[in-house]
């Protein structure tokens, strides 16, 4: 039993990997960039969500999805984002919405939309 304690510590001491993804066309210069506290857990959800049709948070990505194909996408980490704060409630949300927007400024600047 004491087994089964520590490892439901060793869980919740667990810290996933967190920063921006990006979902990017290869037929044509446009992309989605997303941030994630749990970057491989959003990042298979989304893929899953799209492959099954059901992307609701960015239609004209579903639907390009569906037009071109999975092979048309990539998908990949841009930048990681290190913990800070040994707070386990310490909200990351503006520090990752800031790297968001320096990454979206970079796509722009290269001439990429969003879709």
């Amino acid at each position: 039993m004491d087994r089964k304690k520590e490892l439901k510590e060793q869980y919740k001491q667990m810290k996933p990997q967190m920063g921006v993804f990006i979902i990017r066309s290869r037929s044509c210069q446009r992309c989605c960039i997303e941030t994630a506290r749990d970057l491989k857990g959003v990042m298979n959800g989304t893929v899953a969500k799209l492959k099954g049709g059901g992307h609701l948070l960015n239609r004209r990505l579903q639907e390009a999805w569906n037009e071109n194909g999975a092979e048309d996408f990539v998908i990949e980490i841009l930048e990681t984002m290190e913990y800070h704060s040994e707070d386990p409630q310490y909200d990351y949300s503006e520090d990752l919405a800031l790297l968001k927007m320096i990454w979206q400024d970079r796509f722009r600047e290269e001439g990429w939309e969003f879709y």
